[in-house]
């Protein structure tokens, strides 16, 4: 009997060509109801959706025979993942479908914003004939500054070299033999703002990159730099932006992302005569869509026919089914990579992964896989998973390896990883304790017991009466509530580490009152 396959959304017809091609009942209904999916769903196998349907739990729970959800498109917030990895639902998205689309919109923006293409076409519109107004600006010649060299960024990079533009770009994980490949010259954050005459985007929002673009950052800039985002709104402060696009600071600006969407129009950005806006057009194009349609079908295809999985955002829980004794470690895994990737003050050209232990020898390089997963996914704008790891790790010039070993003397089963940077390497390990309890029991030198969940400081400090008093006297001042303690030391008046669970996240001006008590060094914030 054919497999049902049941689509919801405004996807491509091309998708159903590909499935009723292979032998699959497909039946199309872009627009459904939500009362409506939940009277039929229990009769599919599969469910293809965009954004518009929201794939929520009590959905999920009428899923009798389902097998796989395919997003068209590359986010899955629409899709409760969680509820679908409990029942053993497949997740799929195409992540790369839209690459080509939004390096080509942010290229597109980069020169209409050069040569005021938008405000030129506003005013004779308006039956004005003013050239002088538009006087624009070559891009040739000009150093374009690339923040993020995922595959959006890269493709930026190579059509601004086409153009005769110097690129220079910053990227916590590309490697130099990889950006040299893509003519990109790699950078600290400070040197790109420093040498840009253009600055785009392609990062995701995360604690480091939330107003990555503001006051004290534009401030380093050449006067008159440009400015594009693509990527998420939030990036750019944009209240710092149109003071520096007041003061001349910033020349121009092309935003198709905003930190609220819809915005408020009524903010200065959407009236200032410097600002090219569009609509988050990054991903909307026709071939976008088609070539997400196409790809979706084609993965559930080679799923149902061959089950081979691509593209599976909730594939740690699945590949590790087969042993469930090993599923708390691939978590840990992930959690150590996590932490690795937040924790290492220079780039990491080398993950190593240290099994210990007869149970952790069956990893089969999931350990490691699950390891690149956590430290990629806090770092990079890509989807990552465990079926694209690897790639993504090959890709940015990213070794990983697994090294297995005998039981180590503390611990029966204990996973530990290096990150190797070009002048120091961290090492991180933990293991897991009673009932599947996650545990970091080792942070460089220190040993200690801590529970890596939700928002975290990390410090050292000279083991002395005082110290956490003083860090816990700021931390009551901002408002903020301590959750739990982990202490780790190298010996009585020797130095030591300290981890402190919170409640919240900690503002970076707080983090800067901290690192300014004397004696405490090396202050990182970290969320799991």
């Amino acid at each position: 009997m054919a497999k049902k396959i049941i689509i919801t959304d405004s996807v491509d017809k091309k998708a159903v060509q590909i499935l009723e091609q292979n032998g699959f009942e497909v039946n199309y209904q872009p627009g459904m109801k939500k009362e409506d999916i939940l009277s039929i769903i229990h009769e599919y196998s599969g469910l293809i959706v965009r954004s518009d349907t929201k794939v929520t739990a009590d959905i999920i729970d009428k899923m009798e025979n389902m097998e796989v959800i395919g997003r068209a498109g590359a986010g899955v917030d629409n899709i409760n993942a969680e509820a679908a990895t409990r029942k053993g639902i497949i997740v799929m998205n195409t992540p790369g479908g839209n690459t080509i689309t939004t390096a080509e919109h942010a290229f597109t923006l980069m020169l209409s914003m050069c040569r005021y293409i938008a405000q030129a076409d506003a005013s004779v519109k308006a039956g004005k004939w003013d050239r002088k107004s538009f006087k624009g600006t070559e891009v040739f010649g000009k150093t374009l500054g690339i923040f993020g060299l995922g595959r959006i960024g890269r493709e930026v990079a190579l059509r601004a070299k086409a153009f005769g533009m110097n690129v220079v770009g910053y990227d916590p994980v590309l490697s130099n033999d990889a950006a040299l490949a893509f003519g990109i010259t790699l950078m600290s954050i400070e040197s790109v703002f420093e040498y840009s005459d253009i600055i785009t985007l392609h990062v995701p929002l995360d604690d480091k990159t939330r107003n990555l673009v503001r006051k004290e950052t534009l401030a380093k800039c050449k006067k008159g730099v440009k400015v594009i985002n693509c990527s998420r709104g939030g990036i750019v402060n944009e209240d710092d932006l149109v003071e520096a696009l007041n003061s001349g600071q910033v020349s121009a600006a092309a935003l198709d992302v905003f930190l609220k969407e819809p915005p408020d129009f009524s903010h200065p950005l959407f009236s200032h005569p410097k600002v090219i806006t569009t609509p988050h057009l990054g991903a909307s194009t026709d071939e976008a869509q088609e070539k997400v349609a196409i790809q979706i079908a084609e993965q559930m295809v080679e799923y149902f026919t061959i089950s081979e999985i691509k593209g599976a955002v909730n594939a740690s829980s699945i590949v590790s089914f087969s042993n469930k004794k090993l599923t708390p470690y691939v978590k840990l895994a992930e959690k150590l990579g996590s932490l690795g990737a937040q924790m290492s003050k220079e780039k990491v050209k080398e993950i190593r992964v240290h099994l210990h232990g007869e149970l952790l020898q069956e990893s089969n390089g999931l350990l490691a896989t699950a390891t690149i997963k956590g430290f990629l996914s806090s770092l990079t704008q890509d989807t990552v998973n465990l079926v694209n790891a690897p790639y993504l790790a090959k890709e940015l010039g990213l070794i990983h390896s697994e090294i297995k070993s005998a039981a180590s003397p503390e611990y029966a089963n204990k996973l530990s990883v290096e990150c190797v940077g070009t002048a120091s390497t961290r090492s991180f390990a933990g293991t897991i304790f009673g009932n599947n309890e996650i545990r970091i029991v080792q942070v460089d030198e220190f040993q200690l017991e801590m529970l890596p969940e939700g928002n975290m400081i990390f410090y050292t400090n000279i083991d002395k009466p005082g110290m956490l008093a003083s860090v816990s006297k700021i931390l009551a001042e901002e408002g903020i509530n301590i959750a739990g303690l982990s202490l780790g030391r190298l010996g009585q008046g020797k130095e030591a580490l300290t981890v402190i669970s919170l409640d919240t996240e900690v503002p970076a001006e707080t983090m800067l009152k901290i690192a300014a008590v004397p004696g405490i060094k090396n202050t990182a914030q970290v969320k799991i």
